[in-house]
């Protein structure tokens, strides 16, 4: 990317949302953090970023995130819409509230974030987004139900906004990590990977930053897997 952007981080105290931040930091980049603890605070002042503490599934939280970018930064360059995981069970166990929780948690989060972020980036020219989201939203996998059912939908609210915002020089993309580092590892799940190993939180880093950056600037609306052959379809 180029010097001094300003990319917002959601999720960043830990996993991917950390590396994905110090690999912004390294770049030369400006980070404006958010996590649900402490985290993402201290991890900004270390990288000489912003940070704030609040949830991906509260918009209150969301609107101050961007508050704190526009007044540290006066504009914002990329968002990386990242989150934790989803509510898991047997499919049809899993009661309403449970559901609900997963579309304010990787769905609506993303809608929130587009609709407070697009009018600065249709102003500035120009903006990316980049969405964290997983293998299984093409390849529904019994584990992560929730997270498989409501990411896929989270594909076709990404290229519709993609299609809109072309013009404006914005774009949105979708990175789908396989199992990762940041997840416990079994002999089962390695057994699935083509690859015979985990990714790494890095790894889906520099696809973040890839994206982000003008090296991308002719890839919107897609779904970039990073899962080490673990889905089948071509």
């Amino acid at each position: 990317m180029n010097d001094s952007r300003v990319v917002i981080v959601t999720a960043a105290s830990r996993g991917m949302g950390k590396a994905i931040a110090r690999t912004l930091a390294r770049d030369g980049d400006k980070v404006v953090l958010m996590s649900t603890s402490d985290g993402a605070t201290e991890l900004a002042k270390e990288l000489g970023g912003a940070g704030i503490r609040g949830s991906v599934t509260n918009p209150d939280d969301l609107q101050a995130l961007v508050d704190l970018a526009m007044n540290e930064y006066g504009r914002i360059d990329g968002v990386v819409n990242n989150t934790g995981h989803p509510p898991k069970g047997e499919l049809l166990a899993i009661p309403d509230e449970d559901w609900h929780a997963g579309l304010d948690l990787v769905l609506l989060n993303v809608v929130r974030m587009a609709r407070l972020v697009t009018p600065i980036m249709i102003e500035q020219g120009r903006g990316s987004l980049v969405n964290i989201s997983t293998f299984a939203a093409f390849e529904p996998d019994a584990s992560f139900p929730v997270s498989s059912s409501l990411r896929a939908a989270l594909a076709g609210f990404t290229k519709m906004y993609a299609d809109q915002h072309a013009k404006h020089g914005i774009r949105m993309n979708n990175i789908l990590p396989g199992f990762i580092d940041s997840y416990p590892e079994t002999e089962a799940i390695l057994e699935r990977i083509p690859m015979g190993r985990y990714g790494s939180v890095d790894e889906i880093a520099k696809t973040a930053c890839f994206l982000l950056s003008d090296d991308a600037g002719y890839i919107t609306g897609q779904n970039i897997r990073v899962d080490g052959g673990i889905t089948r379809s071509v």
